[in-house]
């Protein structure tokens, strides 16, 4: 084995080697090349410390990685082969490949079955290398996989694909492992004005970055505080004068303790109707942390409703479902709203109860990368969005066949 570039007699590596130009091959020899050296083998092969120490996981999570990139071997050498092999696997196979690999790496145990401990495991160690902070609260890793709705204590492939839709920031950290340890791991800049306490704030970089794995490269570059109730008070047109003309993270903390909210991707404008593009999602942070993205079943997506007079226009904020029993919705009072179970999101009530009462509301201003010309994103007619929209779903064939 070792590493001989074209001339191996190992069918696993030819079929991987396929996968790679020649300018690709010769980049992962040089790479194995370096974490060799580092490792003081003559060349011959990468440690384990030093692997491990490439892709920022230690511990029993970065043991399992390197136990399955090496094939199992139980020799503690990862050779040229081998990194061919997990990389043609792992960086250019199919979808579902991708992702048997990702399910068996989560494995820990290495027993057949992804239990709640491997995931706890697994969760732990991410955490660690992402917010660096050792002994992660177990409540904060429970909201995750309480996202994945297990009937039991194990995780199906089915399951882990299911869990994959809803957790996408994880799914991005699990889809980036043999890359650098900064890889795949963007959290966005908070700008908070100097007048604001940031022990008030409910966005966490924890929190950011579970919304964020939903979300473009240029859309995680610096998020704005425009507006929090404890400081310019809970006004509905106070919220929309501190708007701007870009998406926005609208975050909620009720009464209940849940905090939740959604990501609108059109500016919160006055609206006699439903509005808005594919691009929206609501979200939950606490006590369970899950995105739901559009269905297609409708085109019921944002909602801004100020100054009507008629009961069929309810003033306030939100998102999806149907007047009066909108996925996520607060009055224009921003003293009370209500969470319903919701076909636009395919998402259940966000909170504990339908009813809620926000404690705390922020919202924050998605501020446009260097270069990125925003106010174009935002125009056309809603139709014409509507219509890209939908062809975008008929690709992926989710799109709903009536109007």
């Amino acid at each position: 084995m070792g590493n001989s570039g074209s001339s191996s007699d190992n069918p696993r590596y030819s079929a991987a080697a396929r996968a790679f130009t020649p300018k690709g091959l010769e980049d992962l020899r040089s790479l194995h090349a370096s974490l060799a050296a580092q490792s003081g083998t003559n060349g011959q092969y990468v440690s384990p410390a030093v692997f491990k120490a490439y892709i920022g996981i230690d511990g029993p999570f970065g043991d399992r990685i390197f136990d399955l990139v090496s094939q199992k071997r139980k020799d503690q050498r990862l050779t040229y082969e081998d990194l061919v092999i997990a990389k043609g696997t792992y960086e250019k196979g199919t979808k579902q490949e991708i992702e048997e690999f990702i399910y068996e790496i989560i494995d820990v145990s290495d027993d057949g079955i992804v239990g709640r401990s491997d995931l706890e495991v697994v969760l732990t160690s991410m955490f660690n290398n992402l917010f660096h902070e050792d002994g992660y609260e177990l409540k904060q890793i429970e909201a995750y996989i309480d996202a994945a709705n297990l009937t039991s204590d194990s995780m199906s492939f089915e399951d882990f694909q299911k869990w994959c839709a809803h957790v996408p920031a994880i799914r991005k950290y699990l889809g980036s492992l043999l890359k650098p340890s900064d890889s795949g791991t963007q959290i966005p800049k908070f700008l908070i004005p100097d007048n604001i306490d940031r022990d008030q704030i409910l966005l966490t970089k924890e929190y950011a970055w579970h919304i964020g794995g939903a979300l473009s490269h240029h859309d995680l570059e610096e998020w704005k505080l425009l507006y929090h109730s404890g400081v310019h008070g809970q006004s509905f047109n106070t919220f929309l004068g501190h708007m701007i003309k870009a998406p926005t993270v609208l975050v909620i903390k009720d009464k209940e303790g849940c905090i939740y909210g959604g990501y609108a991707s059109q500016p919160w404008e006055r609206h006699p109707d439903f509005y808005g593009d594919m691009k929206s999602f609501i979200f939950q942070l606490y006590p369970k942390a899950a995105i739901f993205r559009p269905t297609g079943a409708n085109h019921n997506i944002q909602w801004c409703a100020v100054g009507f007079s008629s009961e069929s226009i309810p003033n306030g904020i939100g998102f999806g479902g149907k007047i009066n029993h909108l996925g996520l919705f607060i009055s224009a009072n921003f003293d009370q709203g209500h969470t319903f179970e919701c076909t636009t999101f395919g998402s259940p009530s966000l909170s504990k109860t339908t009813r809620i009462y926000p404690e705390t509301i922020e919202c924050w201003g998605v501020v446009p990368a260097a270069g990125d010309d925003r106010p174009e994103v935002l125009k056309g007619t809603v139709l014409n969005r509507f219509k890209e929209d939908r062809h975008m779903l008929n690709m992926v064939g989710l799109a709903n066949s009536s109007e």
